[in-house]
């Protein structure tokens, strides 16, 4: 998967459309019907599921033999199309005359599988159709990603690329060799981040993202102005979802902080663990960073709603309710989970019961990095009437959750539902506004109470008094320089909402 383009419009570097996007979606789902019922027949896509042109033998990532079948081209190409005819929450929209005859693989089938129409802003309505290799995405999903633990961000313009680093995970090859937040990107193997060149393109994209364990690349870095080269081997980095659990005592109780990056298998055993110190810590308010936090598992927002709400709050009320097309058979909502589910049962077991603050109000964190899942928290607690205040910027606007179905080797990811909270409330495409809009500061480390969104988050809760910025609307842009848009550089995987089976 690349990022950088050799070819640069519009303003702003454009970036591969598995990439995700940080807005878009209609304004509006389609009503479930209350006498929908489920499928009498298995639709076809189950019948052809794992019918592959080239069938993989051995076992996955998660141990598990593959199932697949010899098959032809043909089958792989049926099963997109019923896939996205059986389960897309706007099937209704493909746009007819679609030649599957066309096509000479399911990847280039399934991308024009989507609707065509645009919000009133003139965005599309589903930004956020794409696939993945599925052995990455089981690697995801198990907090394990190929590469250095850099997460980059850029503010591309037409004629020049500005990349700097926005997390570095601890125990990562990046942070061995010092590498920090804030560092710029001169460099890699020699070549310019500003070489436009087809050539220096694929340069520098093969010593950003490499494809296997082992390589190794020079990344070119200023800090302060001083350059420095570092020589990073790409591993597969185990990255922690939860970090920097903190206690601020503060003239008004304890309060406490959390980064929470993730919402993956293992998050949810760090999740309670972070909650029990905080429990133990008698804090009476939270500020939850998650300004860098694409989404994940929707039953991880769910738990931590609860962890952060408590029992009496939460008793009886709907977390969320699925939304899903005039084919798909009505859901039972989701309630407040207030126990585990064994995510990753190494290290989680179900049944465990869940600690939780009992808090009125939460302040959290947020950039249009900020996304899915995330939302979804924000959306569940603020339908139960917790006071959600938001410091930083706008939120990346995705209301929406997928089933990702894996076949022949790739992950697909299509709509198929939009999530809605206790009052029914989902109609958030556009993102979730600041309640105080603050720059993101990549000068200081992430829990640093001098950082800057983490300072407006400690004085507003004490004061209500928002520091004074550049407008609301630019930051909610993302616009955090006054030139061009700060945007994280990540996969679509890390900005979903998952639904758990």
């Amino acid at each position: 998967m690349k990022y950088l383009s050799s070819i640069v419009t519009a303003g702003a570097m454009a970036l591969l459309a598995a990439c995700g996007g940080g807005g878009g979606g209609g304004s509006s789902a389609p009503s479930t019907p209350a006498t929908a019922t489920a499928p009498a027949t298995v639709p076809e896509y189950q019948a052809l599921s794992n019918r592959c042109v080239a069938p993989r033998s051995g076992a996955d990532w998660n141990g598990k033999a593959y199932s697949d079948k010899q098959g032809s081209l043909n089958d792989e190409l049926r099963w997109v199309r019923s896939f996205i005819d059986e389960t897309y929450l706007w099937y209704k929209e493909v746009p007819a005359g679609i030649n599957m005859a066309s096509y000479s693989n399911p990847l280039d089938y399934f991308a024009v599988l989507k609707t065509p129409a645009t919000t009133a802003s003139g965005r599309p309505k589903d930004a956020f159709h794409f696939t993945y290799p599925t052995q990455q995405w089981q690697m995801n999903q198990a907090g394990v990603t190929l590469g250095y633990g850099v997460t980059w961000y850029n503010r591309d313009t037409a004629s020049s690329r500005l990349w700097g680093v926005a997390l570095v995970e601890p125990g990562s090859p990046a942070a061995a060799a010092g590498v920090q937040r804030g560092d710029l990107l001169d460099s890699v193997d020699g070549v310019s981040i500003n070489d436009m060149s087809g050539a220096g393109t694929a340069k520098l994209n093969a010593g950003l993202f490499p494809d296997v364990a082992g390589a190794r690349h020079q990344l070119g870095l200023q800090r302060a102005g001083a350059l420095l080269t570092v020589s990073l081997i790409a591993s597969n980095v185990n990255e922690a979802p939860v970090q920097n659990t903190k206690v601020f005592n503060t003239p008004t109780g304890a309060v406490g902080y959390l980064q929470f990056n993730d919402h993956n298998d293992v998050a949810e055993s760090a999740l309670l663990q972070a909650f029990t110190t905080l429990k133990n810590a008698n804090v009476n308010d939270l500020v939850l960073d998650m300004r860098y936090n694409g989404g994940g598992y929707l039953v991880v927002a769910n738990q931590l709603a609860y962890m952060i709400a408590g029992p009496v709050a939460t008793s009886g009320k709907v977390f969320d309710r699925e939304v899903a097309n005039d084919k798909r058979p009505v859901t039972a909502p989701s309630m407040f989970q207030s126990s585990s589910i064994g995510l990753s049962p190494a290290l989680l077991s179900a049944g465990v019961s869940l600690p939780s603050l009992n808090l009125k109000r939460v302040t959290i964190l947020t950039t249009p990095g900020t996304c899915s899942a995330s939302e979804a928290l924000i959306n569940g607690l603020r339908g139960i009437d917790v006071e959600v205040n938001l410091v930083g910027g706008g939120t990346c606007g995705k209301p929406y959750g997928f089933y990702p179905e894996d076949n022949c080797g790739n992950t697909y990811f299509a709509i198929q539902l939009q999530v809605v909270n206790n009052k029914g409330d989902g109609d958030y495409a556009d993102g979730f506004s600041p309640t105080c809009a603050v720059e993101d500061d990549f000068g200081h480390a992430l829990g640093d109470p001098a950082e800057r969104l983490l300072s407006a988050a400690l004085n507003y809760r004490a004061s209500g008094v928002c520091p004074a910025v550049r407008s609301a609307r630019s930051l909610a842009a993302g616009n955090t320089d006054g030139n061009a848009p700060a945007r994280l550089v990540r996969p679509g995987m890390k900005e979903i909402a998952v639904l758990h089976r």
